[in-house]
């Protein structure tokens, strides 16, 4: 065991650290978080157009016309600002001008909607696009970096305001970029969007699948207990993929049809990470429990924080970071959270994503929210907190039983000499 933590400690921790510090996973990352609050915004409204009650739905419906508008103008059109805002993230962590690389990027993407008839299409503007506009930024920046590496750009002096020198230093690259984005589509006929959707497909399926997400999940726990950031890792290829799918079924909640995606972005987030990564909340109230005076006080330090899925407190204060005992649980329970739920939702016994909730949504509450007040989806999720009680107590006892014999074992103060 020890030759094992010590091979995770210096080969695999330092690769994963250097792959989640790249330019590119960094920009694709960071890009995604920033349209979090929008789609969080027009998810509210649908809950308030689609929340199950017939006679709440009496009310709203001679206005839902009107308040589909923020949801329109947000997830509707998330793409439009996928493409914005992985260009912006992107420029930014590759050391170019941010505000140049993402307004190049956006009309970039604009320039692949068009259709044969060269009006502006906007069946690619919600979750169909995202992967367009993701792709696209990345060709973009790209040819910013290159153009601005071999000093093929604009110069001006010194004395020439910023803002304007940057906005012609991009004219070169930003304009060789449009157009042969304007020629694949418009000259040559290319549909870009259905080449890239047919292009992600496989990826599509497979985080959609079981074994898919199983791996994904398995993969963020054991980063995290080599103490890198899972997330941060996977999630620049996660994030978009996970995204599209809860967009894609939100419309399909919306327009009355089967929901297409069991993994949404809602599933890890509100049935495997209860109460953050590893699903710690009820190792948490195992700690406040303890016999032993340091878990006890840690577990009560960690409880407001466990509630609303912040738990590096316990990850690092426990730790479970490269802590033998812990590890095995740590990763092993997720996975199982995922298995159950997975199932769960296959056969529609409980409900499936199709609202974006904030991340911080303490458990259960966050279960029925995303499933837009499906009761039997926030009564598993209560159900998985006692499932993972049990599961971690065996761990938990031996950790405990580990401290108390330390602590029993220590010295006592030697008596002051008179």
């Amino acid at each position: 065991m020890k030759k094992f933590m010590e091979t995770l400690k210096d080969k695999l921790a330092p690769s994963f650290e250097k792959l989640a510090a790249n330019p590119y996973v960094v920009g694709i990352k960071d890009g995604m978080m920033s349209t979090v609050p929008f789609t969080i915004f027009g998810s509210v409204f649908i809950i308030l157009t689609q929340f199950p009650n017939d006679a709440w739905k009496a009310i709203v419906a001679p206005y839902s016309a009107m308040l589909n508008v923020p949801y329109n103008m947000t997830m509707g059109i998330i793409a439009t600002y996928v493409a914005f805002s992985i260009g912006y993230s992107l420029a930014k962590a590759l050391k170019q001008d941010p505000l140049m690389g993402g307004l190049v990027s956006f009309v970039g993407f604009m320039i692949l909607q068009v259709d044969e008839s060269y009006q502006l299409s906007t069946a690619y503007f919600g979750s169909k696009g995202i992967f367009t506009a993701l792709l696209t930024a990345i060709f973009c920046v790209k040819l910013l970096q290159i153009f601005k590496k071999n000093n093929w750009v604009i110069r001006f002096p010194e004395g020439v305001p910023e803002i304007v020198s940057n906005s012609f230093s991009a004219l070169i690259p930003g304009s060789v970029a449009l157009t042969i984005l304007f020629v694949l589509r418009c000259v040559l006929g290319l549909e870009i969007p259905l080449l890239v959707t047919k292009l992600f497909s496989p990826l599509v399926f497979a985080l959609n699948s079981y074994p898919g997400i199983l791996v994904y999940v398995f993969f963020c726990q054991l980063l995290w207990s080599v103490g890198i950031h899972g997330q941060s890792v996977l999630n620049a290829v996660g994030t978009p993929i996970f995204t599209s799918f809860i967009t894609a079924n939100t419309e399909a909640f919306i327009a009355g049809e089967p929901i297409p995606y069991i993994t949404a972005t809602g599933f890890v987030q509100c049935f495997v990470n209860i109460g953050g990564t590893g699903a710690t909340l009820a190792l948490v109230l195992l700690m406040i429990r303890s016999k032993e005076k340091t878990l006890s006080t840690l577990g009560k330090l960690c409880l407001p924080a466990g509630c609303f899925g912040v738990n590096e407190p316990v990850t690092f204060g426990l730790p479970i970071v490269m802590n033998p005992v812990m590890m095995l649980p740590f990763i092993l329970i997720p996975c199982i959270l995922t298995t159950g739920t997975y199932i769960l939702m296959a056969l529609n016994i409980i409900g499936r994503p199709v609202v974006q909730v904030p991340w911080i949504m303490p458990p259960v509450i966050g279960a029925y929210l995303t499933t837009n007040g499906n009761i039997p989806a926030a009564l598993w999720c209560f159900a998985e907190i006692i499932l993972t009680g049990i599961m971690y107590y065996p761990f938990f006892k031996t950790l405990e039983k580990e401290l108390m014999t330390k602590e029993t074992a220590k010295p006592l103060p030697a008596e002051n000499a008179e």
